[in-house]
């Protein structure tokens, strides 16, 4: 399946159908090259409320269908996707710019994701309390929800997608998908596998393409029980008020600014290279980046030596071929990084690495941004307090531990921080005084299925992944059952 085989075939998915909508076309564009690689046409309004519709239908048999059942077909939906693991990795590598063999890890950690969910398929468990009452018992029964409003972004379409669709799947749920406009096609081409590998009952899954007039019309609509959505923290908010008129539901994960503390006694062999690819796993566009480096002042002169010499042998270039870096996956996610560099450089920070688009005809045309190592900076620069979303790195200097962590709390955000230490005592204090809901120690990014994935403050409400990720598909049932 190419861009174009989905651009002349695919749009929307609803009801078990698949059509072309009546919105707006939406192009996408390849950030290596700035060609335009398919057209999807969008979904109107109505177009929404009837996938909504049909998700309601379909979830009332689905709700009632054992556990196991669901298990069954998230499983499957695993299985599909190894077996087209190079298709989705090579179609999300044209529309989000992403290195191919970062793309393929993140389909595999689809799959990952798709297996574990399943496994609680027959682990959702209710309760049973004693009553006041003779002969009386209090049951209280995890139920689904009824229909989930799946928001993913475009930095990880696939991933993301799976996240969402396979907890709501095994507990019980109908989904209605919006991907990203920006990084629609990998999305596209999923469902079509599925729905093509896999029997699915009509209504159970859908997916509607479009920019924000669609979002609005599924987080606004009373049809929806819960919206889940992967975004930036302003979207986040503009959902939360969107769903407050029907009290719907809402689960956010937003944007973050990591912190990185490398401390004095830290092994520098393990710091500057865990540091380097949490700063640039695909390209920096990722929420849990480590987005401003703290390093104590006895080692920070030997830390930006060794980090800027890694940083600056990266491998920056076509994403389809063996490089570390590709382009950023838009041209306001190149300008956002671009234009926080210069504000950094007009603050007083200096550049000691890149600074702008990479040197060579190959980059003359697409949304490339070099990596970046800034030093000088402080606190109060848009550097350090700002969400950049590329591959700039600002380094600070710290002189104690209590200044390192205040600064590593003195942000709106809360998803993940890093520490690099050797002392024990630290990183358990770490654990009790740094603000975050992901804490990575003594190594780089990634978090496993079996976790859970969650933000503090503006980085999001509720969570994703693992028991309680699950868990968050469900609601409460309390049953007073009289048996007099």
């Amino acid at each position: 399946m190419t861009a174009t085989d989905i651009s002349s075939e695919a749009g929307l998915f609803i009801a078990g159908s698949w059509r072309r909508g009546g919105g707006p076309a939406i192009p996408v564009i390849n950030p290596a090259t700035e060609d335009v690689i398919a057209t999807v046409p969008g979904a109107t309004p109505a177009e929404v409320d009837e996938a909504l519709a049909a998700a309601q239908r379909a979830q009332r048999d689905w709700g009632r269908a054992p556990g196991g059942v669901r298990g069954t077909l998230v499983r499957a939906i695993g299985d599909v996707i190894r077996a087209n693991a190079t298709e989705l990795a090579q179609l999300q590598t044209a529309e989000v710019g992403k290195p191919l063999a970062v793309s393929h890890a993140e389909v595999a950690m689809a799959a990952q994701l798709a297996d574990y969910t399943a496994g609680w398929d027959r682990r959702i468990e209710g309760e049973i309390l004693p009553s006041d009452n003779a002969d009386e018992v209090i049951h209280l029964n995890r139920v689904p929800i009824g229909v989930v409003a799946a928001v993913t972004a475009w930095n990880a379409p696939v991933a993301l997608l799976v996240r969402k669709i396979a907890p709501a799947l095994v507990a019980g749920n109908a989904v209605v998908v919006k991907p990203s406009e920006l990084a629609p096609l990998s999305s596209i081409a999923l469902v079509q596998m599925i729905t093509e590998a896999v029997d699915l009952p009509p209504g159970l899954l859908n997916l509607v393409t479009g920019g924000p007039e669609t979002g609005l019309a599924l987080v606004a609509s009373p049809r929806t029980g819960l919206v889940t959505l992967t975004g930036h923290r302003d979207t986040g908010k503009k959902v939360m008020a969107a769903a407050a008129a029907n009290l719907t539901r809402v689960s956010l994960e937003l944007g973050g600014k990591a912190p990185a503390i490398v401390w004095a006694d830290a092994d520098l062999d393990t710091a500057v290279p865990a540091v380097a690819m949490a700063r640039h796993f695909n390209g920096g566009q990722v929420c849990t980046s480590a987005e401003r480096v703290f390093v104590h002042e006895s080692v920070f002169e030997e830390f930006v030596a060794r980090y800027t010499a890694l940083v600056g042998h990266l491998r920056v270039g076509d994403p389809l071929g063996e490089v570390e870096l590709g382009p950023l996956a838009g041209e306001a996610q190149r300008n956002k990084s671009i234009n926080a560099i210069e504000r950094a450089k007009a603050e007083g920070a200096r550049v000691v690495l890149g600074g702008g688009r990479p040197a060579g005809d190959a980059f003359e045309r697409g949304f490339w941004v070099t990596p970046t190592v800034l030093v000088d900076v402080e606190p109060g620069m848009d550097i350090m307090r700002e969400e950049v979303f590329g591959p700039v790195t600002p380094i600070a200097k710290v002189p104690t531990l209590e200044r390192a962590f205040e600064l590593a709390n003195e942000t709106r955000y809360g998803l993940s921080a890093y520490l690099y230490t050797a002392d024990h005592r630290i990183a358990m204090r770490a654990e009790r005084d740094l603000d975050f809901g992901e804490l990575y120690i003594n190594r780089s990014i990634g978090e496993q299925a079996q976790g859970h994935h969650s933000g503090h403050r503006e980085s999001g409400l509720g969570g994703e992944d693992g028991k309680h990720g699950v868990l968050r598909y469900t609601q409460l049932r309390s049953v007073y059952h009289n048996y007099a």
